[in-house]
This record gives structure tokens, C-alpha cells and sequence, in this order.
């Protein structure tokens, strides 16, 4: 059964708490990218058949396999796809910038966006292929420019990736596909392989191996973020439907078992209604083992008396995904300054942002919504800043530049402002 509690008897320590996500899998990581580091393709071959149970000739999957793995999608999804494909387009094609030019008296400064020559995206794959994340990691990437944009997925059994991974890649235009799982996937795109080139960076989300390989890798390359647990809070007045926030709820839930499902409301009546329905639905829900362990370790149902109340705890929870259930959720919109993505109304689900809205669902967890953003076309580009001076400009800023050096102890840097052509004093 979820916890129900009032804000104003238990305060915020037990509110605000957030169990820790302790990786135990750092010696194990570190030797299985030392071993690509060294060994390359024959590591990945080796971790291929150990970890998937599968021996594999190649690496890559070829044009002729993406076909074909295209042709088993009904063309339903397929359809669904591109709608999904369209959303995401739209709203990204908006953070799309360029640089800048400023020009006056002989001085030009400026600044150049330039996309990654290479990116790397980690799609899991078993029970949890998510074709949902090839499009919404892989159109920013795109948009923003990058030309080698290959991915990374573990295989089946029977030695192929799922068909809708194939379809959702051919979609958002991925340039090559490789049959690669684990932390080893991200050891191979951080350092290449025979067959995988190095990235630049390397985005997408993944079990506790690939977590902590991205970790351990980030400096030779960039990471997008490292991703905990996936988190759901709602805040309701009490106009809601019980049925649905409990849905929206055990929509997170399921995900994981460390999966954290909150909701905030003003209404005692529709926190107990709430929590009904959450077990009355859990009985029907094919992941049940899952969500209740989420449910029960990680939930929670929190009473407070306003509004504004509930917006302060979510700025100070800083979710994940941030649902708005209440009469005028864009004028509480604007007491919100720490969520990843938030759903506004009533009829605004989160599992919409997860697939059609548009917005990317790559968020920042774990309270990092404080200081990161969602995945989106900057993360996919890096700014190159220039400057010139003519002899004129330069001359009339010698002097102070000289003179910030040496209160900075730098004497070379003054001689180096100073020797072209102007006299010291």
C-alpha cells in the first residue's frame, strides 16, 4: 500500500528523502573497457556471446537486415512512427541556433555553432526496447547536423535486433547500426573498434552497467547524463479523477522497481481515493511484481494545504516528469522552476511526452533538474568563439591588457600584448 502523509506533521526530511542508487558494479565495468580498449571487435564478440548467448559474424547490422527488419513492422506502427517522428521534429527544429557576429571599430568577435562530427546512441534491447528512444535521442542529433550518427543495441537470440528498433533507426535516419549491448556498447563507441568508430559523445539511457560505463568513460568522450530511476510527481487539487492520477502513477512505476511514483494534493479524500485505486489496478497490471515494489518502497501520497505549497516541494524534489492536475495548471506553471518536462491539465498524461507531444523524453532524474535540462539539440553541437583585432584596435587595449597581466604575475602575457608595435611603458 503507498504511504500517505501530511507535509505539515512529518515535515520535509521524510518528504524530500530520495533513496540512493549505489552502483557495486565499478571493478566489473572497468575491466570490460579495458578489454575493448585492448582486445576491440574480439572483446565485443566474446561479451556478445557470454551476455546475449548469441555468436555473432558481424557487428553491424547490414542494409539488407534493416530492410527486412523494417518489412516485419505493421504498417500501423509504422505510420504511428511517423506522427511520433513529425512531433518531435517540430518542437526540436526550434532549438536549432546559429551563431554570431559582432563588428565595429576594426575589432570582429563572434561565435560558430558546429555539430559533433560523431554521436553515439545506447538503445536497450531485451524486455526493454524502447523504439520511442531511437527517435527522440537520434532527430535532435540529426537536426543539429551530426553526419555519423550510429547506434548501439544488444541482439536477440537469434543473432538480429528487434524489427521496430530497425524501423524507429530508419525513421529518424541513423547512419549504421551495431549489435552491441552493455557497458561494452559504450566502451566501443568511447574508443573504437575495428568496426565501431569512436563518437564524440555518446547519449541514451541504459541498465546499471551501461550507467556506470558512461561514467567511467566521460572525458574521452561527452555523456549526455547519467540516468537513475524514472520519477513521476503530480500535483492534484481535489477535481481529479482518482482512476486516472493512480494510472498516470503506476505508469512510472512499472518501469523499475526504484521507480518513484508522488503525488502532492490539497484534498485528504482524494489522497485515500487515490491510493484505492492504485491497488485496484495493480492487480491487472502485467508488471505488477514490478510496480508494487516501486509502489510501496519509492511512492508516495503527500497532503498539503495550498497550491503554492505543493510547487515549493516540487521545486525542492526537482522531478523528472512533472504532471499539473489542477484547474489552471499554466498559472502554477509559473511557481515551477525545477522539473524535467511538465504536463499541463488534466488531460495532459505523461505517457503522451513519452511517445507523441513532441517534447524529448531524455530527462534529467534524480533531483538534477535543478541544474540540467531535457536532451535536445545543443547537446549535439559545442560553440567555437573567435576574435580579431586590427593593429589600431589592438594598440588602444595593449596597455590594459598589459597592466590585468602583471597584476596577475603573468609578465609574458604583458610582453605579448605590448611587442606588436606599441612602445611599453
Amino acid at each position: 500500500m503507498i504511504k500517505i502523509l501530511d507535509y505539515e506533521k512529518v515535515g520535509a526530511d521524510k518528504i524530500l528523502y530520495r533513496k540512493a542508487v549505489i552502483s557495486d558494479k565499478e571493478k566489473a565495468v572497468a575491466e570490460i573497457i579495458s578489454n575493448v580498449k585492448e582486445n576491440g571487435d574480439r572483446a565485443l564478440y566474446a561479451y556478445t556471446e557470454k551476455f546475449d548467448g548469441v555468436r555473432l559474424t558481424s557487428l553491424r547490422a547490414g542494409a539488407e537486415e534493416i530492410e527486412e527488419g523494417f518489412a516485419k513492422v505493421d504498417p500501423e506502427f509504422i505510420e504511428i512512427l511517423k506522427k511520433a517522428k513529425k512531433n518531435i521534429e517540430k518542437f526540436h527544429k526550434n532549438q536549432i541556433r546559429t551563431g554570431f557576429v559582432i563588428s565595429e571599430d576594426g575589432i570582429v568577435t563572434g561565435q560558430r555553432v558546429i555539430p559533433l562530427d560523431a554521436a553515439g546512441l545506447y538503445v536497450p534491447g531485451g524486455t526493454a526496447a524502447y523504439p520511442s528512444t531511437v527517435l527522440m535521442d537520434a532527430i535532435p542529433a540529426k537536426l543539429a547536423g551530426v553526419k555519423n550518427l550510429i547506434i548501439t543495441t544488444p541482439p536477440g537470440k537469434d543473432g538480429k535486433i528487434k524489427p521496430e528498433i530497425l524501423a524507429a533507426a530508419k525513421i529518424a535516419g541513423v547512419d549504421s547500426i551495431f549489435k552491441v549491448g552493455g557497458a561494452q556498447a559504450i566502451a566501443a563507441m568511447a574508443y573504437g573498434t575495428e568496426s565501431i568508430p569512436k563518437v564524440d559523445k555518446i547519449a541514451g539511457p541504459g541498465n546499471a552497467y551501461v550507467a556506470e560505463a558512461k561514467k567511467q568513460v566521460y572525458g574521452e568522450v561527452a555523456i549526455d547524463m547519467i540516468a537513475g530511476p524514472s520519477e513521476i510527481l503530480i500535483i492534484s487539487d481535489g477535481n481529479s479523477d482518482p482512476a486516472v492520477l493512480a494510472a498516470d502513477m503506476l505508469s512510472q512505476a512499472e518501469h523499475d522497481r526504484s521507480a518513484a511514483a508522488v503525488l502532492i494534493t490539497t484534498s485528504a479524500e482524494l489522497a485515500k481515493n487515490t491510493a484505492g485505486e492504485i491497488e485496484k489496478q495493480l492487480s491487472s497490471l502485467p508488471r505488477k511484481d514490478i510496480a508494487q515494489v516501486s509502489i510501496e518502497e519509492q511512492g508516495k501520497i503527500i497532503t498539503v494545504k495550498t497550491l503554492s505549497e505543493a510547487a515549493g516541494i516540487a521545486n525542492a524534489i526537482a522531478p523528472e516528469h512533472l504532471e499539473l492536475c489542477v484547474d489552471d495548471p499554466f498559472e502554477l506553471l509559473g511557481l515551477i522552476r525545477h522539473a524535467g518536462s511538465v504536463f499541463l491539465g488534466r488531460n495532459t498524461p505523461e505517457a503522451l511526452g513519452d511517445y507523441m507531444a513532441g517534447p524529448n523524453h531524455t530527462l534529467p532524474t534524480s533531483g538534477t533538474a535543478r541544474f540540467s535540462s531535457p536532451l535536445s539539440v545543443d547537446d549535439f553541437v559545442k560553440k567555437m568563439q573567435f576574435s580579431y583585432y586590427s593593429a589600431d584596435a589592438l594598440g588602444k587595449v595593449a596597455g590594459d591588457i598589459a597592466y590585468f597581466a602583471r597584476k596577475e604575475g603573468l609578465e609574458a602575457h604583458a610582453r605579448s600584448a605590448l611587442c606588436r608595435g606599441r612602445e611599453e611603458k
